[in-house]
């Protein structure tokens, strides 16, 4: 297949999602979802263990944001390197805007909680897209990316203040790039890095969400929560990521030699 026609089947892709998403109604956000199993509280902090299975995010975050301020400069600049700092800033901002939101868990306090992570999110997937096609598709569509991540969590908050929740276009902006980014990686490979790391972030991401989705199996089953195992398994994905830059680096110094 040539490169225009994998091109044409990701535009494809894109606006099959779309029309899908638009012919479904509106989803409320189900208010059944702020209900944890484990709310037990300890040293006056509600929900303690939702609160504090936080902490990785931010740990992994500053971690990361050390590593990348020590890289070869020269081998890490323009996009990715843009891509990098947003990618563990919001990482960090995920762990806090959780950890709000776990205070007391609400449909207005899950939208700090939602901000930063599709911030780091839609970083995640500009540095894919800078990757796999190139340096000048990531830089164009960087802010254009970030922007509508963030209008898709307060477009679904607005709607939800004025009784018409409506999911939708956030749900499609966390789903699609995890449907398209397989896609990118096989159609238009690249031995610029190690995308390895990319297929970890997202086999991450897809462990995080089936232990969100055993919340309450996993609690009793071995007396922690599904969604306190969420956060730490999902803060891994900043790891994951780091081996993903540092291997840009490494092969700028293979080919420089």
């Amino acid at each position: 297949m040539s490169h225009s026609n994998k091109i044409t089947v990701l535009i494809g892709l894109v606006f099959a999602a779309i029309a899908v998403a638009s012919v479904v109604e509106p989803i409320p956000q189900d208010l059944a979802y702020h209900q944890f199993s484990d709310t037990h509280s300890r040293w006056g902090i509600p929900n303690f263990w939702n609160v504090l299975s936080n902490l990785p995010f931010m740990i992994a975050a500053l971690y990361g944001l050390i590593a990348i301020r020590l890289l070869d400069k020269e081998s890490f600049v323009g996009v990715v390197k843009t891509v990098s700092w947003l990618f563990f800033i919001g990482l960090f901002f995920t762990g806090i805007g959780s950890g709000y939101y776990h205070l007391s868990p609400s449909n207005s306090t899950l939208v700090w909680d939602r901000l930063p992570m599709t911030i780091a999110f839609m970083a995640f997937f500009t540095f894919v897209l800078s990757m796999h096609l190139g340096k000048e598709t990531g830089s164009l569509l960087l802010w254009p990316l970030i922007m509508v991540g963030i209008v898709s969590v307060f477009y679904w908050d607005y709607t939800e203040s004025i009784g018409a929740g409506d999911l939708r276009f956030y749900a499609m902006i966390q789903f699609l790039p995890m449907l398209l980014i397989p896609a990118i990686i096989l159609m238009f490979p690249t031995v610029s890095y190690n995308s390895t790391s990319v297929w970890a972030v997202i086999a991450v991401y897809f462990a995080a969400k089936v232990s969100e989705y055993f919340d309450y199996q996993l609690y009793e089953l071995i007396g922690i929560s599904g969604h306190s195992l969420k956060h730490v398994i999902a803060a891994l994905s900043g790891i994951a990521f780091l081996y993903a830059i540092k291997s840009i680096v490494a092969n700028g110094h293979q080919s420089s030699n």
